[in-house]
């Protein structure tokens, strides 16, 4: 005897289509976040600032650049503690930079931060409506199609980006 749905042997394990349906749906996030203004403005925004603290880091390593050049430049006619004390100054400076990059771009950094900031409550409206989407449409799994290596092969039949962004629009 076999499974009426696959065929598969009696033997083989229990096969998913004789138990009950998974109903599910597919959703591609990143098509949906770029549906809304608010998002793209605060991407376009976070950009902007990150281009302004990569400016000032890059300040902050050509002033390091410069000190290590005038130092080279000049190191032949300095005194051996002349030259600790200027090679002393430079790694500092360099420590320095390197702090600072981290403090506007690390994982902890003001960039993130702001991130955060902007970006978190347009998620939370973002995963509320697909949340009331699936409930709505009786899904028990919602899956992001949005550049995800692993999912090999989906059915037209089961994407539902428009109609999450549909409702986002209401």
């Amino acid at each position: 005897m076999s499974c009426q749905t696959c065929q598969a042997p009696e033997a083989s394990p229990p096969c998913a289509a004789s138990g009950s349906p998974q109903n599910y749906i597919i959703v591609n996030s990143e098509k949906v976040f770029k549906s809304i203004d608010a998002y793209n403005t605060a991407i376009s925004d976070l950009d902007k600032l990150a281009k302004q603290y990569q400016d000032q880091v890059d300040a902050k390593f050509a002033e390091v650049e410069a000190l290590y050049n005038n130092y080279v430049s000049q190191k032949t006619s300095l005194s051996a503690a002349a030259r600790q004390t200027r090679e002393n100054a430079i790694l500092n400076k360099e420590k320095e930079a390197q702090e600072y990059q981290e403090s506007l771009f690390g994982q902890e950094g003001t960039l993130m931060k702001k991130r955060i900031e902007v970006i978190s409550p347009i998620q939370k409206q973002v995963f509320d409506a697909i949340e009331a989407y699936a409930k709505q449409a009786g899904a028990d799994l919602v899956l992001d199609s949005a550049n995800n290596p692993t999912l090999l092969y989906t059915n037209p039949s089961v994407e539902r980006t428009q109609q999450v962004i549909d409702a986002l629009k209401k």
